[in-house]
C-alpha cells in the first residue's frame, strides 16, 4: 500500500479514470451522428463496422491513458503488456481451464442440443434411413457450419464485422478488464472489491441499449427498462466472473475467450419443454460443478511462477 501511495495513484483517481473510460466507450459510439453529423449507416453491416471503429478508438485511447496513469515505465514493453494480461507464458492453461470452467454453466444447453440430435436421428430412422446416412448428413452440416465460421473469420480479418460477436469482447475486455482492473488494484482497492466494482462500470457500456430499444423498437418505458434490466443483470454477473478470471489468471485471453463463448452460446438453458427435467438436472449439476471448481481451476499458481515475496502476483503492490 505504501508503494501505491508513493506512486500517487489514489482510489479517487482510479475510479474517476475508470468512469471516464466507460463513458468514453459509450459516448464515442454516438460521435459520428451527433458530433460529426455523418449520415445514418445505409446497411446493418455498415452500422456494425462504424461501431467497431468507434469502440476500437476508445480502446486505444484507454490503453494509452492507462499506461500514462499507472506508475510503470512505459518503455518496458514486456512488463506493460503483462499488466494488460498479454502474456505468452502458461497460455494453454489460460485457454483450457477457464474455457472448460465456463462451459459447465452451459451443461444444460449442450445436453439439450444432444437430445435434439438423438431425436432427429430417431425420426430419420423411422422414415427408413440408416445411421450412417444420418451421420454423414450431420457431418456435412457441421462441415458447412465450420466453413461458414472460417469464412467469417477471414472476412473479419480484412474488414468485415460478422465474426460471431468477437469484436465487442475484444474491445470490452481491453477497456473493462485490461485497463480498469490494474488501475483499481494499483489505486488500493482489494481484489474482491474490484470484482464487484468493475461489472458496475461494465454495465454502463450497455445502458445505451435502453435508448435503442425504446426509440427504435417502440417499446414502452417500462418494457424497455425490463428488457435492459435483464441484460444488465446478466452483464453484471458475467462482468464479475470475467474480472475474477483476469485477476486470478493474469491472462487477458481467459476472460476474452469466456466472453466470446458466452456470446456464442447465449443465455444458459436451464429448462426446456421437451426433456425439461433432464435438462434442469444437468444444468443444476453444471452449476454445482462450476462453483466447486471455480477457485481450484483459477488458482494463480497454475498461471504463473513467482519467486519473490510480492503478495499479489501481478506486482501491483510493489510498483513504484
Amino acid at each position: 500500500m505504501e508503494a501505491r501511495e508513493e506512486a500517487g495513484l489514489s482510489k479517487s483517481t482510479a475510479v474517476l479514470s475508470c468512469t471516464a473510460m466507460a463513458l468514453l466507450y459509450v459516448g464515442i459510439l454516438y460521435t459520428p451522428t451527433l458530433i460529426l453529423r455523418l449520415p445514418q449507416p445505409s446497411s446493418f453491416k455498415e452500422f456494425l463496422l462504424r461501431r467497431f471503429v468507434c469502440a476500437a478508438i476508445a480502446s486505444v485511447v484507454s490503453v494509452a491513458a492507462c499506461a500514462l496513469i499507472l506508475p510503470v515505465n512505459i518503455k518496458e514493453i514486456p512488463s506493460l503488456l503483462g499488466i494488460y494480461g498479454v502474456r505468452m507464458d502458461h497460455v494453454w492453461q489460460a485457454v483450457v481451464y477457464p474455457l472448460c470452467l465456463t462451459s459447465l454453466m452451459y451443461a444444460g444447453s449442450m445436453v439439450l442440443k444432444l437430445l435434439l440430435v438423438v431425436e432427429a436421428m430417431k425420426e430419420h430412422m423411422d422414415r427408413g434411413g440408416g445411421v450412417l446416412d444420418f451421420a454423414r448428413d450431420l457431418l456435412q452440416n457441421f462441415g458447412s457450419w465450420v466453413s461458414s465460421a472460417v469464412s467469417n473469420i477471414l472476412a473479419w480479418l480484412i474488414g468485415s464485422v460478422e465474426l460471431l460477436g468477437v469484436q465487442a469482447p475484444v474491445t470490452e475486455e481491453l477497456v473493462f478488464r485490461a485497463c480498469m482492473i490494474p488501475l483499481l488494484l494499483c489505486g488500493g482497492f482489494e481484489p474482491y472489491i474490484v470484482i464487484g466494482l468493475c461489472p458496475i462500470l461494465f454495465s454502463l457500456a450497455h445502458l445505451n441499449h435502453w435508448m435503442e430499444i425504446y426509440c427504435q423498437q417502440n417499446y414502452s418505458v417500462i418494457k424497455a427498462s425490463m428488457v435492459v434490466g435483464l441484460q444488465l443483470s446478466y452483464t453484471v454477473i458475467f462482468g464479475s466472473y470475467a474480472s475474477l478470471l483476469f485477476i486470478r489468471t493474469g491472462h487477458l485471453v481467459s476472460p476474452l475467450l469466456a466472453h466470446v463463448f458466452c456470446n456464442f452460446m447465449g443465455l444458459p438453458v436451464f429448462f426446456a419443454r421437451k426433456k425439461g427435467g433432464m435438462v434442469a438436472l444437468v444444468f443444476a449439476a453444471g452449476v454445482i460443478s462450476f462453483i466447486w471448481l471455480l477457485f481450484p481451476l483459477t488458482q494463480p499458481d497454475l498461471y504463473h511462477e513467482r519467486t519473490d515475496d510480492c503478495r499479489c502476483w501481478h506486482g501491483f503492490c510493489s510498483w513504484n
